[in-house]
């Protein structure tokens, strides 16, 4: 007689292995979850630094230039810039950015909101500075960035992100 030679797997086999692969779904899955909404905060916190570093990089030019307060202003990258005690002024602070793909401008164009974020309050906002030797300043819905508001921004945009 002839052996004959198994080929595949058994129904056994092929039960376990599809319960094992449930189970690491199941775990796996509310991990990943998260991560869409960690991702769109990453992305505005990301936007809010590079809004900020644009108008420091815009200060120097100023600096260098001995521009004035409103005016004319400076044309930079081919775009006219209007500043506001040493830095851009609120309208002109997105003429700096060289895109902002996945957000939406605001019409005063200081405002950048998240695309596909769950509520509409997942923006951030450059602020010009209010007065001469100050800074410009980022709001994340309606909370202004300092040194001990991470905990309360990351907070609050975990619920409109």
């Amino acid at each position: 007689m002839r052996n004959r030679i198994q080929r595949g797997f058994t129904m056994v086999e092929l039960i376990v292995v599809i319960v094992i692969l449930g189970i690491l779904a199941a775990v796996a899955l509310p991990k990943f979850m998260g991560l869409e909404r960690e991702a769109r905060i990453a992305a505005l916190k990301s936007m809010g630094g590079t809004m900020l570093s644009a108008a420091e990089m815009a200060h120097g030019v100023c600096m260098a230039q001995n521009c004035a307060n409103g005016g004319a202003g400076i044309v930079i990258a081919g775009n006219p810039i209007i500043f506001a005690n040493g830095y851009p002024n609120n309208a002109s602070i997105d003429l700096l950015l060289q895109g902002y793909e996945g957000f939406t401008a605001s019409a005063a164009g200081n405002r950048m909101t998240k695309a596909g974020a769950t509520t509409a309050n997942c923006w951030v906002q450059y602020g010009q500075p209010a007065a001469a030797g100050a800074s410009p300043t980022l709001n994340y819905h309606n909370i202004v960035m300092g040194p001990l508001q991470e905990a309360n921004i990351n907070a609050d945009l975990r619920v409109q992100c």
